[in-house]
Parts: structure tokens; C-alpha cells; sequence
């Protein structure tokens, strides 16, 4: 697959989880932001399912995704990027990290969907979409455009899928929060990746020398 083509994929990409997230969006907004069937469903067998054990397991990610364990986190995924040359790739993460961040806590504040009454975590009314989610997305999308590795794709989904149920499971969040914050990470993280390479590919482009044709001899066109 060409740079070209990975660019376009990425952009459709993006586009599509704006679109879903928009989707999703308008229909919590026609609901009154009160939460969905689907949320009182698995919120409801979240609450069956608790245990000590699980919860205690339930904060690992929600520390880790948490706003000092992101900083923590992002701050050695760029210092490690950086050390291997690839400054590049650590400006996109930094950027990402700090875009969604700022997309995120603004239309939580907005928006300011009430949180499970039953929280075992934030009780801060900021429930839509999950910031914790969101981040974790973009963290690791960008990881995985970047690095190139069908690893990273895998550990990176199953991290996200543990963030989302993290969240429910320790009822700071609805299902359908989690799932706004994973199509947010996506969009920005897909959207920031296309757009960094483009410039890049832009300055490399510029920065390459253009054969000189000054001195080339031009053809007589006498004939002999």
C-alpha cells in the first residue's frame, strides 16, 4: 500500500467515526442525554457481575488512562519515539494527545450528561463521551499508523476493549460514553496522522533538489 492510499484510507476512516459519532451524538441528545436501553442493559449486568477482584482489576486501566497516568505514559511513549530518531512520529503523538484532550473535556463540559448514580469512580457530571476512552483510541491508533506493526493493531485493540469495559464496569461510565470515546480517539487520531504526513511528505518534497536543465545542450534544428 502506497503512502497515498494509507493517507486516503486514514482520512476515510476518520470520516466515518465523526460520522458515527455525530449519529450517536444526536440520538443521546433526542433521549433528553438520559441513558439508552442498550446502557441500562449492560450497566444493569456490570452491576450483577460486580466483585471485589474485578474492581480492583476494573482500576488498573482506569489509573493507567487516568489524567497523571496518561501524562506518565504519553511523556515516555515521545521521549522513546524521540530516542529512536523518530521526532516525526513523536510531534504526532504529542499533537494527537493534546487534540483530543482539548475535543474531549470541551464537549464533555458541554454536553454534561449525568454519570451512573452508582459511580465507584468520577462523579463529576462529564460522562459523554469518555475521555479515558478516547485517549487510549488515539494513543494507540497513532502508535499503530506509526510503528507499521500488525502487534500493535492487536495489543492496541484489546487495550481499548479494556479501557471501554474498565469504564462501565466501575459504573463511571454508559456504554454508549465509552463508544462515543473510542469513534472520538479514532476520528482525531486518524485525522492528525493524515495530516502530519502530508506536511511531512510536502517538506521532503520540497527539500528534494530539482535536476538542473539549464546546461543541456539544445538540438539544432537545421538539417545537415
Amino acid at each position: 500500500m502506497t503512502e497515498v492510499q494509507r493517507g486516503t484510507g486514514a482520512i476515510v476512516v476518520g470520516a466515518a467515526a465523526t460520522l458515527a459519532f455525530v449519529v450517536l451524538r444526536a440520538v443521546v441528545a433526542l433521549g433528553g442525554h438520559e441513558p439508552l436501553a442498550i446502557d441500562v442493559w449492560w450497566h444493569d449486568l456490570m452491576v450483577a457481575l460486580t466483585s471485589d477482584i474485578w474492581v480492583v482489576v476494573a482500576w488498573v486501566p482506569a489509573v493507567v488512562g487516568g489524567t497523571i497516568g496518561m501524562i506518565v505514559v504519553g511523556a515516555l511513549l515521545i521521549a522513546a519515539l524521540i530516542w529512536r530518531g523518530r521526532r516525526w512520529d513523536a510531534a504526532t503523538l504529542a499533537i494527537a494527545m493534546v487534540a483530543v484532550v482539548a475535543i474531549g473535556a470541551t464537549m464533555a463540559a458541554v454536553i454534561g450528561r449525568t454519570r451512573p448514580a452508582d459511580s465507584l469512580a468520577e462523579s463529576v457530571a462529564t460522562s459523554f463521551p469518555s475521555g479515558h476512552t478516547a485517549v487510549a483510541t488515539t494513543v494507540v491508533v497513532v502508535l499503530a499508523l506509526v510503528l507499521r506493526r500488525r502487534w500493535a493493531w492487536v495489543v492496541g485493540v484489546v487495550w481499548v476493549l479494556l479501557m471501554m469495559w474498565s469504564r462501565t464496569y466501575l459504573h463511571a461510565h454508559w456504554l454508549s460514553d465509552v463508544v462515543a470515546g473510542m469513534l472520538e480517539g479514532v476520528a482525531v487520531a486518524t485525522f492528525v496522522w493524515a495530516c502530519m504526513e502530508a506536511i511531512r511528505a510536502r517538506r521532503l518534497a520540497s527539500a528534494t533538489p530539482t535536476p538542473d536543465t539549464s546546461e543541456e545542450p539544445i538540438e539544432s534544428t537545421v538539417n545537415p
